[in-house]
């Protein structure tokens, strides 16, 4: 298992390029794919992660879908608006117009697809006008959505074994690294061991990663949690996720990677090789503290993940309420 070289902090097209050649999977699947690494997520795989269910507890990764979430603005998103269409108060006075007193409750969001716990989807990220599987961008996005990719493509398959690798509480101090931390390989292969066997990364997993960042931005406040600086995967990860073929990754982050990127003029590096290149489902702002707590107390770093994404047709990424069962 080898590690992306170093890349000049200068130079950020070069490493790009040089990476999305390195890892690329462009005609893996054949010319018409549209789940990329999900097709690492078989049956096999899934039997894999039902097997790991031994106690039967359930924890919840999604955070708050409402008005105190954390976004403040940033790329026009904004938190979710929960607003009433039909209430007790309706009912009560029989307004509603039912027959023989039945009464109800109805509501309606407008958010965001990514204003909380999310996935991104393949037609999220472009490489120079270029998409999934090379395929131009302006043929698979248009006004009308993702024609080819749209994020209602994951929504069966994404359910298997789970692995949790708590970086924050391996390598970090009191379980939280600090911000533009850049996790390496040699972090990640550190917390593996740490953990053991039950920690082991490889085909058609669903790795999540926890930094700590939300943690600290429950006990702090959001902050610029969404949009600022924050610890994540270093872009030098690039062919070990390619490597392992894992079948997604996630994070407590907003944005996977470290922030600052590595680069002196760079906005997601590593987004635009794993995305375009590698056909890498990536999640963000996921809430891991639960879990990673009851992982620490047992010892069990494996678990049955469910995780799809609301089908949104021919959307580019979708809210998620991930479940992991250990």
């Amino acid at each position: 298992m080898t590690e992306t070289p170093r890349p000049d902090p200068a130079d950020p097209e070069a490493a790009i390029a040089a990476a999305a050649k390195r890892c690329s999977n462009w005609g893996r699947w054949g010319a018409d794919d549209v789940l990329g690494t999900l097709n690492f997520l078989d049956e096999v795989k899934r039997l894999a992660g039902a097997a790991c269910v031994r106690r039967g507890v359930s924890f919840s990764l999604a955070q708050s879908f409402d008005a105190n979430g954390p976004q403040m603005g940033w790329r026009r998103r904004t938190n979710p608006v929960h607003t009433m269409l039909d209430t007790g108060v309706d009912a009560e006075r029989g307004t509603q117009g039912f027959p023989h007193g039945i009464g109800g409750a109805d509501d309606v969001v407008f958010m965001p697809l990514q204003a909380s716990t999310q996935w991104d989807g393949l037609g999220h990220i472009f490489d120079h006008g270029t998409a999934w599987n090379g395929r131009r961008a302006g043929d698979v996005v248009t006004s009308e959505g993702d024609q080819v990719t749209g994020i209602e493509t994951a929504a069966s398959p994404i359910v298997g074994r789970g692995v949790l690798l708590d970086v924050g509480r391996a390598i970090g101090h009191d379980g939280e690294l600090p911000d533009g931390f850049a996790i390496t390989t040699a972090h990640l292969d550190a917390t593996i061991a740490a953990q053991g066997q039950t920690a082991q990364v490889g085909r058609g997993d669903l790795v999540l990663v926890r930094t700590g960042r939300l943690a600290r931005a429950r006990r702090e406040g959001w902050g610029d949690y969404a949009g600022g600086d924050s610890p994540g995967l270093s872009f030098t990860t690039a062919e070990w996720l390619h490597d392992r073929e894992i079948a997604a990754i996630a994070t407590d982050t907003w944005g996977f990677e470290v922030r600052p990127n590595e680069f002196d003029n760079a906005f997601q590096p590593l987004h635009q090789v794993c995305i375009p290149h590698i056909g890498l489902f990536l999640g963000e702002m996921w809430d891991l503290d639960a879990l990673a707590a009851d992982c620490a107390a047992d010892g069990v770093w494996e678990f049955l993940l469910t995780a799809a994404p609301l089908p949104v047709t021919g959307a580019v990424g979708a809210p998620v309420n991930p479940i992991a069962v250990k």
